[in-house]
C-alpha cells in the first residue's frame, strides 16, 4: 500500500483539511494542506471550508482550533501529543498574582491550555506578541507561561512592568549560550537565527530573533548562504525546501520536540477514517477561552 496516495484519496473522499506545524516530520508536512506556525494554523483553521480538520501538532493547537471553530470536527493525529510548557502554569497562580495589582493584563502565550486561555485577557504568539502587548492599555503585564519569551519582550517594550512565570519550552531551554559560541566557532560564516523561546543569554548572541515562520522568511530573503538554526529541527524541512542552495546547521543534537514527533504518516492515515481522537471541549470553557483567542486575532490584524 502506498501510504501517501491512500492518505490523499481518503482526505478527498472524507473532505478533510490536514493542518501541520513546522515541527512535525517533513513527510507529514508534505502531505498537509496547510503548514505553518501556531498563529497561522489558528487563523487558517477558521478559514478552511472543510468541516473536519486533522491536526498534526500538539494538544493546545487542537484546542485552539476547536475554541475558534465549535461547529467543526477537530481530530488530533495523536491525542497524547502534548506541549510541556502548556502545563507549567495554573489558575491558582494567576489569581494570586492578579490580586497583587489593581491594573494588570494577563497575557498568555498560545502554548497554554484552554483553561489558562479562559483566565487570560488576551492570547499571543511569538510572531504577534510585541504588537499586541505594546498596544495594551495596562501598565502591568502578567506574561504566562513562557519566562524566556516574556523576558525578551520586556527588553523591547520598556514602558510596561512585566511579571514573569517560570515556564519554558524544554527544546529551547536546552539550547545554551555555550552551544551558540561553539557553533559560531565551527561555522564563522553563518548567521545565527533563534526563536524567542530561547533564554536571553542565548538571544544576546544571535543575529536574528523571530518566530518559526519569521526564521524561515529571514533565511529565504537574506543573501547569506549559511545559517545556524536555534529552534526545533522540524523547521529544517521547510528551510531546505525553500532554499536548496543554502546550508543550515543545528546548534545541538537535542532540538526535537517529542510531542511533535508523535505525528506520523501511519497515524495520519489511521485517523482519516476515525473520530476516536476528536477534540471535545466543555462549551462553557470553550466560550471563556474564545475571548482571549478572538482578541488576539482582532489585535494582530
Amino acid at each position: 500500500m502506498n501510504l501517501i496516495e491512500e492518505i490523499k484519496k481518503l482526505k478527498e473522499k472524507n473532505d478533510v483539511a490536514i493542518l501541520a506545524h513546522y515541527y512535525v516530520s517533513g513527510e507529514v508536512q508534505d502531505i498537509a494542506d496547510y503548514v505553518g506556525d501556531s498563529y497561522y494554523l489558528s487563523k487558517i483553521a477558521t478559514e478552511v471550508s472543510q468541516k473536519t480538520i486533522l491536526f498534526c501538532g500538539v494538544k493546545f493547537m487542537g484546542e485552539s482550533a476547536k475554541i475558534l471553530n465549535p461547529e467543526k470536527h477537530i481530530i488530533m493525529v495523536d491525542e497524547s501529543a502534548d506541549c510541556p510548557m502548556a502545563h507549567m502554569i495554573d489558575v491558582e497562580t494567576i489569581q494570586k498574582i492578579k490580586a497583587k495589582y489593581d491594573d494588570i493584563a494577563v497575557v498568555c502565550y498560545i502554548n497554554s491550555s484552554a483553561e489558562i486561555k479562559a483566565h487570560s485577557d488576551v492570547c499571543v504568539t511569538s510572531s504577534n506578541a510585541f504588537k499586541i502587548v505594546s498596544n495594551l492599555p495596562q501598565k502591568n503585564i502578567l506574561f504566562i507561561p513562557d519566562n524566556h519569551l516574556g523576558t525578551y519582550l520586556s527588553t523591547k517594550i520598556t514602558n510596561k512592568n512585566f511579571v514573569f512565570h517560570h515556564g519554558y519550552c524544554p527544546v529551547h531551554q536546552d539550547i545554551h549560550a555555550e552551544d551558540i559560541i561553539k557553533a559560531k566557532k565551527e561555522h564563522p560564516e553563518a548567521a545565527v537565527l533563534a526563536h524567542p523561546e530561547c533564554s536571553i543569554d542565548v538571544l544576546n548572541l544571535v543575529d536574528f530573533i523571530g518566530s518559526t515562520s519569521e526564521i524561515i522568511a529571514y533565511a529565504t530573503e537574506n543573501n547569506g548562504q549559511n545559517f545556524i538554526i536555534a529552534t526545533e529541527d522540524g523547521v529544517l524541512h521547510e528551510l531546505c525546501k525553500k532554499n536548496p542552495n543554502k546550508t543550515f546547521y543545528l546548534v545541538n543534537e537535542t532540538q526535537q520536540c517529542p510531542g511533535m514527533k508523535l505525528n506520523t504518516l501511519q497515524k495520519v492515515y489511521n485517523n482519516l477514517n476515525s473520530s476516536e481522537n476528536e477534540m471535545i471541549l466543555n462549551e462553557e470553557l470553550r466560550q471563556k477561552a474564545q475571548a482571549s483567542l478572538s482578541k488576539m486575532h482582532e489585535l494582530a490584524k
